[in-house]
């Protein structure tokens, strides 16, 4: 299995790359983003590959971080997020991106990549708005006992979606209230509901 590859970049396709090493040509399959940093780079260059093996062949999937090589993984653990949808995603929302997304629940934003649609996009948000870490981004951080930080993390979980609710009924998008929800609740850990909304105004308006 090949994890990283380091060689010169040869050739730019729409949807692969040729990287030169050593002589010897690897043709890797990346998102359109990645491709556009890559195109006309002279230099060397490094990248973390996931190698899908199949029965009629072998295909690399290059990324430009682990952190984004480990969110291709994570979307394609999703029913019907083949190797070809997750570099779709990719394409258009850095890994970070991704992760708020899924955290905020935000289905809409993921509706944006070709070959997602509703369906698609709420079930990638629902199947794993448990398995990121960034989920407990805007928790209220816990100094006590397990059954009292339990208890803190619910009534911060329950918070934070009524602010995020009531910013969506005022027009904004889920992701960008999700985010300054979170921000807001960093700053002012025990604030109220209203104050938290005031401040994610703030945050919007900024």
């Amino acid at each position: 299995m090949i994890g990283k590859l380091r060689g010169r970049v040869d050739t730019v396709r729409e949807d692969h790359l040729i990287l030169d090493v050593n002589g010897v040509g690897y043709v890797v399959f990346a998102s359109s983003r990645t491709l556009s940093q890559l195109d006309g780079l002279t230099g060397e260059v490094g990248l973390i590959i996931e190698t899908h093996v199949r029965e009629d062949h072998i295909h690399l999937y290059g990324f430009m971080s682990e952190a984004e090589r480990d969110c291709f993984r994570l979307l394609t653990t999703v029913q019907g997020v083949g190797s070809r949808v997750g570099m779709a995603i990719l394409a258009i929302m850095g890994s970070n991106e991704v992760i708020t997304a899924i955290a905020a629940q935000d289905a809409t934003f993921f509706t944006r990549a070709s070959g997602v649609g509703k369906k698609l996009a709420e079930r990638i948000v629902n199947e794993l708005k448990n398995k990121v870490s960034s989920l407990s981004v805007a928790a209220t951080p816990a100094k006590s006992a397990s059954g009292k930080k339990s208890a803190q993390k619910d009534a911060a979980s329950g918070l934070r979606e009524d602010a995020v609710s009531a910013l969506v009924h005022l027009g904004y998008a889920r992701m960008d209230a999700f985010q300054a929800v979170a921000r807001a609740m960093q700053e002012e850990e025990e604030a109220g509901l209203d104050a938290i909304i005031k401040r994610s105004l703030s945050e919007l308006a900024a």
